[in-house]
């Protein structure tokens, strides 16, 4: 089960790890962006996808009643940009995750994404930034860490630059991770 806002490049590639794998599927991706790219890149994957507004997930529990009865094994949040809600999270306990496109717990928080965080790292002239995955909490990305990832940052390196090589860390890694999180390996 994947959230996601926007384009989807990371559900699309988290999607078809698991399609070339057979080891897992995603069922569904959700999003409260009714125009965003991820419902078609689902819909062209053959995975369900669904538009939800802020109501249904916040006030009637339509989209926690949706997950009930699809009962997912792990919650991905890829690029959702809404504060997940608590009863969802209290349903779900340690199956929620998210990635966010920075070394943790530097640049996070409320407005941090996507460009926002490539920006602010390179405006502090940063020498290194990363990925880091980890599991949702009610606060914005201050949930217990799974995993994280670096990369260094060149200092002619553009705000371009440094969001490409975040989202080769993304490809590369997320779903990977998940699928450790879904088959731990022995001792772990």
């Amino acid at each position: 089960m994947i959230f996601a806002s926007g384009n989807g490049s990371n559900a699309e590639n988290i999607i078809t790890y698991f399609q070339q794998k057979n080891t897992a599927e995603v069922i569904a991706v959700f999003s409260n962006n009714r125009r965003a790219k991820v419902l078609e890149r689902a819909h062209r994957l053959g995975v369900k996808a669904l538009h939800f507004d802020r109501e249904a997930i916040y006030q009637s529990n339509e989209v926690l009643r949706l997950l009930k009865d699809m009962n997912p094994n792990l919650i991905v949040l890829a690029g959702f940009l809404w504060i997940f809600p608590t009863n969802i999270l209290k349903q779900f306990p340690n199956k929620v995750i998210n990635i966010h496109p920075a070394l943790l717990p530097k640049y996070g928080g409320k407005g941090m994404y996507g460009m926002h965080v490539h920006k602010a790292i390179h405006e502090k002239k940063e020498v290194e930034t990363g990925i880091s995955i980890h599991y949702v909490n009610e606060h914005y990305d201050e949930g217990k860490m799974i995993f994280q990832a670096t990369t260094a940052i060149k200092p002619e390196d553009s705000v371009q630059d440094i969001a490409e090589k975040i989202h080769e860390l993304e490809q590369e890694h997320f779903p990977k991770v998940i699928e450790n999180l879904l088959f731990p390996l022995p001792n772990e």
